[in-house]
C-alpha cells in the first residue's frame, strides 16, 4: 500500500480537498485503484450538527455517515466507494480513547495525546482502504501551525517511520499571494509554512501552489531553494477559467501525477485524459443554454448547496447545454414576491434545509412552478414544500403545513417519522444513508432512471403523511415512488405538468461529472423544453 499525505498552509479554503481529489482521478486514469480520507481537526464527532454557515453543506455517505463536503469532491472526481472509515475528526479520535479508558484497555497507563492519541490516528490511516486500493489519499483538514491539528501532523510522522519513507508522498498545499500596490508574487508566507512543517518532522515533497498569477521559473527556484524541494515538485494551481473539472487537466499537464508515481516507484502508464477533456469540452462550449432558479435559504453561502450546483453542472454536461444558476433567497419572495425572482426561468429547483426561515416563500416558488407549467425538481425540503403547496391551493386544506413548522396544524400532510419522536440528540438520529425505492411504471421518475427500483441516500427526520396519500392522488399527485420496507412516500409527480418531481432523498449525492444523475439530467432536459 502506498499513502499520500495532502496538508495546507498559509489560509484556509485553499482547495486541499479538489487537489486530492483530482489528483485521485489521475491516478485512476493510470490504472490504479484509489482510497480518499479526510481528517478533520474539530471537536465534533461529525459536521451533522454544525450550521452551513460554519461549515457548508453536510455531505452524506451510503452508508449513513455524516461528512465534510470535500467527501463530495472524493466521489465525483473518482470511482471510489467511501464509508464513515474515510471521515474521521478529533472528536471521534477523543471519544474513542476516552471509551477505552474507562473500559481499562490501557492497563492503568497515563493516557496522553503520544502514543494513544497518535496510535488511534495511525490505525484509522492504515484501516480505511480495506486492502481495496493501490493508493490511500489522506486530506488533513485545517491550517499547518493550528494547534489542534498538531496530533494528525505527528501521527503522519510517527507512520512514516513504521512503514517507510519509500511508501509516501507528502503534498503541501500553500497560497502564493499577489499584492497588487508592488505587482509581485510574494513566496515567504509559503517558506513559513513549511518551516513549521518542517519544525514538526515533515518535509513535503512536493509544492502545490496556489495563485492567481503563473509562477515564473525564478520564483519557482526560490521556492524550491526555501522549501527545499525539487523545482519540478513546485507545481502551480492557478485558478482555473470555468469549472473546477478542468483541474485534473492543470495538474496533469504541471506533471503532478508523474511526480507521484516517480516517488512511489509505481510501474503504471500514462494517464488517458480522454473522459475529463471531453466534460470541459461540453462546459466550455455547449450547444444550449438554460436558467434555473435554485431557491433556498443559504443563497450567499458558496458550500451550503455544493453538490445541488454541482449536479446541475453534471446535468448540464450530459444534455450539452450550459445551466445559468440563479440563486434566489427564499426570503426576497416573501418580501417582493414571486415574479421579480422567478419569471423568464427554465426551471425552478428548491433544495433541502431546515427550520422555518423562508418557507413560505419556497411554497410560493412550487405554485409558482405548478401553475406556470416550468419544470419544478423538489428535493427533500423541496419535495415537502410542494406537497404543502398542493395541498393548500389544489386539495383547499388552507392550513395545511409541516408539524416541523407548525406544531398546530390542522391538516399535517408532513408529520414527524414514527421512529423520530423519542430521538433526544440531535447528532447522527436522522434518517440516513441508502434506503431502497421502488418506483412506479410510466412515470416521470421511471422514464428518468429506466428501471423500477433504486437505492438513493437519505438526510431527514420528516415525512409525507400516508393519511393524505388517497385524497391528494384523485386529485392529480402521483407517488411515484415508495420505500417497500416502510412505505414511506420517496417520491411525488404532478399528472397535469410537464415535469413536476419532488423527492425525500437527495439525488445530488450520486451524480459525477462522466455520469450525471438521471433526474437532473431529466429535469435539465425539461428546462431545455
Amino acid at each position: 500500500m502506498k499513502y499520500i499525505f495532502i496538508t495546507g498552509g498559509v489560509v484556509s479554503s485553499l482547495g486541499k480537498g479538489l487537489t486530492a481529489a483530482s489528483l485521485g482521478a489521475l491516478l485512476e486514469q493510470r490504472g490504479l485503484r484509489v482510497c480518499l480520507q479526510k481528517f478533520d481537526p474539530y471537536l465534533n464527532v461529525d459536521p451533522g450538527t454544525m450550521s452551513p454557515f460554519q461549515h457548508g453543506e453536510v455531505y452524506v455517505l451510503a452508508d449513513g455517515a455524516e461528512t465534510d463536503l470535500d467527501l463530495g469532491h472524493y466521489e465525483r472526481f473518482t470511482h471510489a466507494k467511501l464509508s464513515r472509515k474515510n471521515s474521521l475528526t478529533s472528536g471521534q479520535i477523543y471519544e474513542s480513547v476516552i471509551q477505552k479508558e474507562r473500559r481499562g484497555d490501557y492497563l492503568g497507563k497515563t493516557v496522553q495525546v503520544i502514543p494513544h492519541v497518535t496510535n488511534e490516528i495511525k490505525e484509522r490511516i492504515a484501516s480505511s482502504a480495506n486492502g481495496d486500493a493501490d493508493v490511500i489519499i489522506t486530506e488533513i483538514g485545517g491550517t499547518t501551525g493550528d494547534i489542534e491539528g498538531l496530533p494528525f501532523l505527528e501521527a503522519m510522522r510517527q507512520f512514516v517511520l513504521d512503514i517507510g519513507k519509500e511508501n509516501v508522498v507528502f503534498i503541501h498545499v500553500t497560497l502564493v499571494p499577489f499584492l497588487k500596490s508592488s505587482g509581485e508574487l510574494k513566496t515567504k508566507p509559503s517558506q513559513q509554512s513549511v518551516a513549521r512543517l518542517r519544525e514538526i518532522g515533515i518535509q513535503p515533497d512536493i509544492l502545490v501552489c496556489r495563485s492567481e498569477k503563473p509562477l515564473d521559473l525564478d520564483l519557482r527556484q526560490k521556492l524550491s531553494l526555501f522549501c527545499n524541494v525539487p523545482v519540478k515538485a513546485v507545481i502551480e494551481e492557478q485558478d482555473v477559467e470555468f469549472s473546477i473539472y478542468e483541474l485534473p487537466l492543470v495538474l496533469n499537464k504541471e506533471g503532478l501525477d508523474e511526480l507521484v508515481v516517480e516517488k512511489l516507484g509505481l510501474k503504471v502508464g500514462k494517464a488517458d485524459m480522454a473522459d475529463w477533456e471531453g466534460v470541459v469540452r461540453r462546459l466550455k462550449y455547449p450547444k444550449n443554454r438554460v436558467n434555473i432558479a435554485v431557491v433556498g435559504k443559504y443563497m450567499e453561502l458558496q458550500d451550503a448547496y455544493k453538490s445541488v450546483y454541482e449536479s446541475l453542472t453534471h446535468a448540464g454536461i450530459a444534455n450539452d447545454c450550459g445551466v445559468n444558476v440563479f440563486r434566489v433567497d427564499a426570503e426576497d419572495i416573501e418580501k417582493k414576491g414571486v415574479d421579480e425572482f422567478l419569471q423568464g426561468k427554465d426551471g425552478i429547483l428548491v433544495p433541502g434545509g431546515f427550520g422555518n426561515r423562508g418557507i413560505e416563500g419556497k411554497i410560493l416558488a412550487a405554485q409558482y412552478a405548478r401553475e406556470k407549467k416550468i419544470p419544478y425538481f423538489g428535493i427533500c425540503l423541496g419535495m415537502q414544500v410542494a406537497v404543502i403547496e398542493f395541498a393548500r391551493h389544489v386539495a383547499q386544506l388552507g392550513k395545511a403545513n409541516s408539524l416541523e413548522f407548525d406544531a398546530e396544524t390542522p391538516h399535517p400532510v408532513i408529520n414527524l417519522m414514527e421512529q423520530q419522536k423519542l430521538v433526544c440528540n440531535k447528532g447522527a438520529t436522522m434518517r440516513l444513508g441508502a434506503q431502497h425505492c421502488d418506483i412506479l411504471p410510466n412515470s416521470l421518475a421511471f422514464n428518468a432512471y429506466n428501471k423500477d427500483s433504486i437505492t438513493e441516500r437519505h438526510r431527514h427526520r420528516y415525512e409525507f403523511n400516508n393519511s393524505y396519500q388517497k385524497s391528494f392522488s384523485s386529485l392529480g399527485m402521483r407517488i411515484s415512488g415508495v420505500n417497500p420496507e416502510s412505505n414511506l412516500v420517496e417520491m411525488i409527480e404532478l399528472n397535469d405538468h410537464p415535469w413536476f418531481v419532488g423527492v425525500q432523498f437527495h439525488p445530488e449525492f450520486q451524480s459525477k461529472p462522466q455520469s450525471a444523475h438521471p433526474l437532473f439530467a431529466a429535469f435539465i432536459a425539461a428546462a431545455m423544453k
